[in-house]
């Protein structure tokens, strides 16, 4: 069978892609052997962040007495909570199965795709064609090389989120975005957390207050964090996990009723057939992409996670955006210094857009640098949520943001601002004048650029 199109995998970029291709009238098939919308609507985002804000609210039902308010046996239905994420979580599929249906030149199939040619495709017992192939495949969890550890029953952010009971003590391996977020979720939900991290510092790419800070906060609510810690065995004992470890203290081990490995994720590239393709690979499975997201073969395009680079719904979006404006619109749009905002989905959030400070000057920047501390904003205090530390990495040799990370309760949000200002490359001082609401959080915004000032 051949089509105009074909994109492989249902995920944020591949989605609107097939729509809007078969909405100018192509004939385009759609791959996807498990559920519709991939990672981000049914194992990422969609789920994970309602079940963080069930844990909000559980926070707040626990420490009501801190505002005031009188509250008493507060406990998380987990089995309920699950039920409601669930819910959300067909509801999303289910919105991406109707934008299939009402297109009858898209052909959705339920199978595995792999290439026998460059533009060949065998899915199940048929073979498809075309012209022009979209891989979209997503990832899934990656494992660490430690002893012992293929002998247990280790959970990942998928199937973490499938138990129905609140762990008594969990254990993280990996204190990135994953492991950060659900261990404070099950902190909050009632479980003992223990968090176990390679590196001297929590969220690595971080500049060293703004980290410090975030393990500040999440410290202040019981989760434990073993830093520079290198696991070396892991094994059930008496029905517990233990995990054996070195770190500047020595050797020594932390023993837990589950175990969820966060230590990163691989590529669904391994069993595509990509070498009968003669599509090209990194050494870590990630498909090699130029500016336009055109690999080494004519006609076969990449998007999402299965590129490599940061693994984020809203740049999986911005993928499909580039090829689509590239490819019908006679755009040249470019990932190549493309600005990606992020946030870690804590509380207080971390928002994050552009350069750190520590990476800035690694490229030879002169530098203005601004904070101000969540304690200094109106707003903050009235709520009663002071954690946090708002900071502006600036260019000193012309005042445009370089950088911003705002550790907030509503971090994530707050950055955009700064990153609007960015994209419009305007300097920073246009803010400095700006009029605030108040009393709002990005009312801090105002204290934040009066703070800016050149450093050494």
């Amino acid at each position: 069978m051949k089509y105009d199109a074909i994109v492989i995998g249902s995920g944020q970029g591949g989605n609107p892609l097939a729509y809007r291709l078969a909405d100018l009238g192509w004939s385009v098939a759609l791959i996807e052997k498990k559920d519709l919308g991939g990672t981000c609507i049914n194992v990422g985002c969609t789920p994970t962040k309602t079940m963080v804000h069930r844990a909000q609210v559980a926070y707040y039902a626990r420490n009501a007495a801190r505002w005031g308010v009188n509250a008493s046996n507060v406990s998380a239905d987990l089995a309920k909570i699950v039920a409601q994420k669930d819910e959300v979580v067909l509801s999303f599929r289910g919105s991406q199965q109707k934008q299939v249906d009402k297109r009858p030149n898209l052909r959705l199939y339920r199978r595995h795709a792999r290439f026998v040619a460059p533009h060949q495709l065998e899915v199940g017992d048929e073979r498809l064609e075309s012209e022009k192939i979209f891989i979209d495949v997503g990832g899934r969890p990656s494992f660490p090389a430690i002893p012992g550890l293929d002998n247990l029953a280790c959970l990942t952010n998928e199937t973490i989120m499938q138990i129905t009971t609140v762990p008594e003590h969990l254990l993280i391996l990996g204190g990135g975005y994953i492991g950060l977020e659900f261990g404070q979720m099950f902190r909050r939900f009632g479980s003992r957390v223990i968090i176990l991290h390679t590196g001297k510092q929590i969220v690595s790419r971080e500049d060293p207050e703004i980290a410090a800070e975030l393990q500040k906060a999440l410290e202040a609510e019981g989760v434990q964090f073993v830093l520079n810690a290198r696991t070396t065995r892991a094994e059930t004992k008496n029905g517990q996990i233990t995990l054996s470890f070195e770190s500047s203290a020595g050797s020594s081990k932390v023993s837990g009723s589950h175990f969820l490995v966060a230590t990163g994720r691989n590529p669904n590239t391994d069993d595509l057939g990509l070498e009968k393709a003669g599509v090209e690979t990194d050494k870590s499975g990630y498909i090699k992409v130029n500016g336009r997201l055109e690999t080494n073969v004519p006609g076969v395009w990449a998007l999402g996670d299965c590129k490599g680079g940061p693994a984020f719904t809203h740049l999986a979006y911005n993928d499909f955006q580039i090829i689509y404006g590239n490819l019908i619109e006679g755009k040249n749009l470019s990932i190549e210094n493309r600005l990606v905002p992020s946030c870690v989905f804590t509380d207080p959030q971390l928002g994050g857009v552009g350069m750190t400070e520590k990476e800035a000057r690694a490229k030879g920047h002169k530098l203005k640098i601004g904070r101000c501390p969540m304690t200094h904003v109106a707003r903050a205090i009235e709520r009663g949520e002071t954690a946090g530390l708002m900071k502006l990495v600036v260019d000193a040799s012309n005042d445009r943001i370089l950088g911003a990370s705002i550790l907030a309760s509503e971090g994530g949000e707050l950055v955009q601002i700064l990153g609007t200002l960015m994209l419009a490359n305007q300097p920073y001082t246009l803010l400095k004048g700006a009029i605030y609401i108040h009393p709002t959080l990005a009312e801090g915004v105002f204290f934040l650029m009066n703070d800016v000032k050149p450093v050494d």
